[in-house]
């Protein structure tokens, strides 16, 4: 009920600027194993996780609490939340019409793709704030020009508040399994593929662009360089900081980035930490996300990634 008012009350802040959330929910699959890939067989209720209906709608009230203590913090509703690691758009539909977000205006917007373990990036969007003007889904190719099985990156454009056309950009780029030497090759491509989404809105007449993301990887890498002066990294300076979105061996690290174009420079990126929706580090000092599962012990969290936030100043 709590949950409920805090979205309700919300609603009537109608801000100027653009708020835009993102967040790896980290194998957000249903509960059907309605699929042949193997993590669909592994996350159903015969399956090795024992992911039942009760626990997905767990999850889903768990991303929902999240996303609304998220917006208590910053006194605003996202405009738009930008996902990864979700199964398919019965999962958000769930999540947007079962948990304490139904009282809202939220749209879906999502595309398979043709990643092996079948995850997709998605974007929830506010239809009294943001018109869909166009989404689709754009392959990421290998260096043979065949399509990398990987996640597509997701392209929707929209009238925003203000009547200016605005694009959003949905990435999560190859991970680093199987080591640097194979896997950062297939991000740097990624990131040229954004690169060239990018030029293309630019061509178009579209200014104001706003890409978002797991780049599975931290803005230390010079690759992101090639994407200015198109898109600039608002992450940089969580990194100085050592400040992060995902804590691995005992260390924050930002892999979770916002890139804006020139025209919404002035935007300010912060890392959302929940403070229920974190855990004890043993490993360590200090608390890390608390993750839906530890290998395979249920834990009742939702990611090992931490929500971001992006508030544009125009």
């Amino acid at each position: 009920m709590k949950t409920l008012f805090i979205a309700l009350s919300l609603l009537a802040c109608q801000p100027d600027s653009l708020n835009v959330m993102f967040w790896n929910l980290e194998n957000f699959f249903d509960y059907r194993n309605d699929s042949t890939s193997v993590s669909d067989a592994e996350f159903s209720s015969r399956g090795a996780r024992h992911w039942t209906k009760k626990r997905f709608y767990t999850k889903c009230n768990a991303i929902a609490k999240g996303i609304l203590w998220a917006s208590a913090k910053k006194g605003v509703l996202p405009d738009a939340v930008g996902v990864a690691e979700v199964e398919n758009a019965f999962t958000l539909r769930r999540l947007l019409q079962a948990t304490a977000l139904r009282k809202l205006d939220y749209g879906v917007v999502h595309f398979e793709s043709p990643d092996r373990r079948g995850i997709d990036v998605g974007l929830l969007y506010r239809k009294s704030r943001l018109r869909l003007l166009s989404a689709k889904p754009c392959h990421i190719f290998e260096a043979d020009s065949t399509v990398m099985l990987t996640r597509d990156i997701l392209l929707a454009t929209f009238i925003g508040p203000d009547g200016d056309t605005l694009a959003m950009i949905v990435n999560h780029h190859p991970s680093k399994f199987g080591g640097t030497t194979i896997s950062e090759p297939r991000r740097e491509r990624a990131v040229e593929r954004l690169k060239q989404l990018a030029d293309s809105l630019k061509t178009l007449g579209i200014q104001h662009i706003i890409a978002m993301g797991d780049f599975n990887d931290t803005p230390s890498n010079p690759v992101y360089h090639k994407l200015e002066p198109l898109l600039w990294n608002k992450a940089e300076a969580f990194h100085r900081r050592g400040e992060g979105t995902i804590k691995f061996n005992g260390k924050w690290e930002v892999i979770d980035m916002f890139f804006v174009s020139e025209s919404l420079f002035q935007a300010e990126m912060d890392i959302i930490y929940i403070p229920f929706l974190q855990a004890a580090d043993k490993g360590a000092s200090g608390t890390k996300p608390l993750r839906t599962y530890s290998g395979p012990r249920y834990l009742g969290g939702v990611s090992d990634h931490c929500p971001i936030w992006l508030k544009t100043r125009r």
